[in-house]
């Protein structure tokens, strides 16, 4: 995607061990101070996230010199576009989980689930059903006022207020489940990144997770078979599917939860 506007925002994870969480949150806090950076990384021992704004160059060569790390060498990142600085400072904060599910036993950086590219969902999508020829049942694993602002259409979501009650969820609902090719979803792939494995723990067989997440979807699909807008974590509030903010005349307060400054999820 171009852009006129002057301000890139990114977005990215990775899950990988870290041990050395103290002295790696003062580097890269140093790092983005120095760059102009404004944002949250959230740092635990199973891995990295962030939400990351700036100018081009400087943000570009953050990442670029995060990735001379091992650690982090495969850590890819989606980019989007904003007119103003859509944070209001720099944050860097050591976490038990880069994101909560309070499922210890569930680490993906031991192996990854199975994942479906955002083309070859639409190209299910757009058939009806998988290439095996089952229905293909589209699972959002966000909080219930993410959901509001849009969705895959025929999504199911189970209106939780928290990612720590979607496991409990899913096992309330198994029956709704069962049968078909469930493709699990959030906004950067991180929640699926763990989805996917607790599920197939608990004995679903046909479960995958959307590479990258919706903005990834957005990116190299668009808006195909989308409602609404994808809500995200900083002042920018929503983006439409061609990656550009959202700007209702009116702006609604989502249901069911806060806005949170400075925070970081996907």
């Amino acid at each position: 995607m171009t852009s006129d506007a002057q301000v890139l925002n990114i977005s990215a994870y990775l899950f990988v061990e870290i041990d050395d969480l103290d002295a790696l949150r003062a580097a890269l806090l140093q790092r983005c101070n120095d760059a102009g950076l404004r944002g949250t990384i959230l740092l635990a021992r199973e891995g990295i996230n962030m939400f990351l704004a700036g100018d081009t160059e400087p943000l570009r060569g953050f990442l670029d010199l995060l990735r001379t790390d091992d650690r982090f060498a495969t850590l890819e990142a989606k980019e989007s576009w904003s007119d103003t600085q859509p944070f209001r400072k720099m944050l860097v904060k050591v976490k038990n989980e880069i994101i909560r599910m309070d499922h210890p036993t569930i680490r993906p950086m031991d192996g990854r689930g199975r994942s479906v590219a955002p083309t070859t969902l639409k190209r299910w999508l757009d058939q009806g059903h998988d290439d095996e020829g089952r229905e293909v049942l589209m699972l959002d694993t966000r909080n219930a006022f993410e959901v509001d602002y849009g969705t895959f259409r025929n999504t199911v979501d189970f209106r939780i207020e928290k990612f720590t009650e979607f496991p409990q969820a899913v096992l309330d609902h198994r029956e709704d489940l069962e049968g078909r090719t469930v493709v699990s979803f959030c906004t950067g792939g991180i929640r699926c990144e763990k989805t996917s494995i607790y599920m197939a723990e608990q004995g679903f067989e046909n479960v995958l997770q959307l590479e990258g997440g919706i903005l990834k979807y957005f990116e190299e699909v668009g808006g195909d078979h989308w409602d609404g807008s994808c809500f995200v974590f900083d002042e920018r509030e929503a983006l439409l599917p061609d990656l550009t903010v959202w700007d209702e005349p009116t702006r609604r307060e989502p249901r069911g939860g806060q806005r949170v400054e400075g925070g970081c999820s996907a």
